[in-house]
């Protein structure tokens, strides 16, 4: 088995251990070297125009704790352990270097343009707009039930946060309604119906500058249905299969309808970067107006794999709960008893708009939104990043963004799926970056609507402006057992709570690392 030293030793390495002493070596924490040729090479390097030398490099590279993995009398690691070591070794001081400097440069960006929320449009397993979907939150309701959309009975995982009544009326052309795969439907009706609820009638459409309007929803699945559907009729023969698989299978179609079907020429696209998507759709939209590039965004995510392939897909990766007996008590952020997370469909759709902008047309203003920010933890494809870094620099990074301090921060809707490890990690960053503030309260709304993958960043937005507008927190449903390593006073319990909020936080977490916060405050 190669050792995690060994993985480094290449000619590659050599390259770059040249030209990282040539041109600011310090930057770099370098290990020991095993062999005579590369021993060669760092004497070569010392003469070099950085000022600190091969000595100078080697002697703060045994000054990291880290960097014992890279000695040649390391002993044997086990494979997570060689994994997260290569991560962290050279990164990991970078890392904290890039913490430390966000929490000390509090000050925003230039940002003279304000970015407001003027509307907001859910397709989710507890309603159809904002207000019911919000109110049931509310009751502790849960939305997660058996599959009924096709036969599961051979899967270990029945149950699903499904959308059991769902209606285009209306808002989708019928014939268009028949091709569609379930995630470009609920985006585009909950696309129409966030302009809706901003008060965007045919008048005031007529009015904007479409050249100044964009959309951007994403999605991690997208049309995954119709991708399914066309393998199987392709078994029988190409003739048989959707002439619109193609284009409608694709993460893009989405948003590339709603603009068609608007007029609106500005920015437009999608991201996908799996369960964070929703939260990056939000921030890059915010960033177009601030920008200057656009005045109104309509952004978020959508998604609905509740079929075979996506359920046997989670099933395979062992993600997801198994707790089929009682489906509304499946899932359960930071319970002693959480087994995985359960899938849910649906979508959410914020209507951003330039704050003069909004003014100007005497629009209805739910919300600020204040910043955010992106990281990755660079670490594995599935399991949370050990130490917590990537997240901790993620929410640092996204509080200097939005130009506040910690202590503004006294509700956070946490991306808390109801794994075991996913939640825990979650909640020691929180702890980590906020302390013990007796003002700050936390809950998960995936509790009752279940993971609804690219949607749940978009529609967890929702639900917390929802908590702003309405001055309450939903519950933590089936918070019974909490986990011994989780400190109770910061978490909702299993009742609504009332809450001044002076500035919120979502968080949203993907597979690959993706990490993502965002930032909303009353409007004042």
């Amino acid at each position: 088995m190669t050792s995690a030293s060994s993985c480094y030793a290449s000619p590659l390495r050599d390259y770059l251990v040249v030209a990282c002493m040539s041109g600011g070596g310090d930057r770099l924490a370098l290990s020991d070297t095993r062999t005579s040729r590369q021993r060669k090479l760092l004497k070569k390097c010392s003469a070099f125009s950085s000022p600190h030398g091969s000595a100078g490099l080697v002697s703060s590279c045994n000054n990291n704790a880290l960097s014992s993995v890279f000695e040649s009398n390391n002993t044997y690691f086990n494979r997570k352990q060689r994994r997260f070591n290569r991560a962290s070794s050279t990164s990991a001081q970078v890392t904290l270097e890039m913490e430390k400097e966000a929490m000390v440069n509090k000050k925003p960006p230039l940002k003279s343009r304000r970015v407001v929320v003027t509307g907001m449009g859910v397709e989710t397993p507890l309603g159809h707009d904002p207000h019911t979907f919000y109110d049931n939150l509310l009751q502790g309701i849960s939305g997660i039930s058996q599959i009924e959309n096709f036969d599961c009975s051979a899967f270990p995982t029945r149950i699903a946060g499904e959308i059991k009544s769902f209606s285009t009326e209306g808002l989708v052309a019928p014939k268009l309604s028949k091709r569609m795969d379930k995630f470009m439907l609920y985006l585009l009706t909950a696309g129409k119906k966030a302009l809706a609820d901003g008060g965007v009638t045919e008048d005031v459409m007529a009015e904007l500058d479409k050249s100044r309007c964009g959309v951007l929803i994403g999605s991690a699945m997208g049309g995954m249905k119709i991708f399914y559907d066309a393998l199987e009729a392709l078994k029988i023969s190409y003739k048989k299969m959707n002439p619109f698989c193609v284009p409608f299978a694709t993460t893009n179609m989405g948003s590339a309808m709603l603009a068609i079907d608007l007029g609106w020429m500005g920015p437009n696209y999608s991201i996908s970067t799996a369960c964070a998507t929703g939260n990056f759709c939000i921030l890059n939209a915010a960033n177009h107006i601030i920008r200057g590039e656009a005045d109104v965004m309509l952004c978020g995510g959508s998604d609905s794999v509740i079929i075979p392939i996506g359920l046997g897909g989670f099933v395979a990766c062992r993600a997801l709960s198994q707790q089929n007996d009682d489906p509304t008590k499946a899932s359960r952020p930071w319970d002693s008893n959480r087994d995985g997370f359960v899938m849910g469909e649906g979508a959410g759709v914020l209507l951003l708009e330039e704050l003069e902008h909004a003014k100007k047309r005497g629009a209805t203003i739910y919300a600020e939104f204040l910043g955010g920010s992106f990281t990755s933890d660079a670490y594995h494809i599935t399991e949370p990043r050990p130490d917590g870094a990537g997240v901790i620099l993620c929410i640092e990074k996204a509080l200097a963004h939005a130009g506040i301090s910690k202590e503004d921060i006294n509700y956070i809707n946490a991306h808390a799926t109801s794994t075991p490890a996913g939640d825990l990690k979650e909640y020691q960053a929180l702890a980590h970056c906020f302390g013990q503030n007796p003002e700050l309260r936390i809950n998960s709304t995936k509790s009752m609507i279940g993971h609804l993958l690219g949607a749940s960043g978009a529609v967890e937005a929702v639900a917390t402006i929802q908590a702003i507008k309405t001055g309450w927190v939903h519950p933590n449903i089936n918070l019974e057992n909490p986990d011994k390593a989780v400190d109770t006073k910061l978490l909702v319990g299993l009742k609504k709570e009332k809450l001044d909020i002076k500035a919120a936080l979502s968080n949203s977490f993907g597979f690959g690392g993706h990490n993502s916060s965002i930032i909303f405050a009353p409007y004042k």
